[in-house]
């Protein structure tokens, strides 16, 4: 592949992350556990760090949470700051896993560790944020809740990585 073609699908698969995560916004999970999210957009950063590597992965992650925050007029706030850690640190340990742990994980484990980490990022950065150990006793329904959308996001990727795998070796285009 081309270092053209590539970086365009970089660029398509911060786009889709960055649309994803907006139409995430609209969906009203507060109802049931406030601040959780599906976590759709991470099916493209994962799928990045499979296809691509970590740079590109990285790239995308943080293309995502910058003009995700611009276009939700988040930037620099307290949600700007909780998305940026606990996407960092879940990227680093999916990077890791991903890399050194492969044979014993699958997407879907490494997904599901990675959705897990992503929430306590979050709740580590609320806790220095706020100064209150008492956000600590909302992490068991983050985690709760990153069980089923770590399941879900790590299964999508699969299905998405062998749908591209195969075209990227047909050398065909999307369709």
């Amino acid at each position: 592949m081309t270092k053209t073609k590539s970086f365009l699908y970089l660029a398509l698969f911060a786009a889709i992350a960055v649309v994803l995560h907006l139409v995430e916004t609209l969906i009203p999970m507060s109802v049931i556990v406030p601040g959780a999210k599906l976590g759709l957009a991470n099916a493209m950063v994962l799928l990045t760090l499979v296809l691509f590597g970590y740079k590109a992965g990285i790239k995308v992650l943080l293309l995502r949470i910058v003009i995700s925050s611009f276009l939700l007029g988040t930037f620099m706030t307290t949600s700007f700051y909780l998305s940026l850690t606990g996407g960092l640190l879940s990227f680093g340990i999916m990077s890791i896993f991903y890399r050194y742990l492969s044979d014993k994980f699958s997407l879907v484990g490494i997904s599901l560790v990675g959705a897990v980490v992503h929430n306590i990022g979050q709740i580590i950065t609320a806790y220095l944020i706020i100064n209150n150990w008492g956000i600590f006793y909302y992490l068991p329904y983050l985690l709760f809740f990153s069980i089923p959308t770590g399941i879900f996001i790590g299964l999508t990727v699969i299905y998405l990585e062998e749908y591209l795998r195969l075209n990227f070796v047909l050398n065909k285009e999307f369709n």
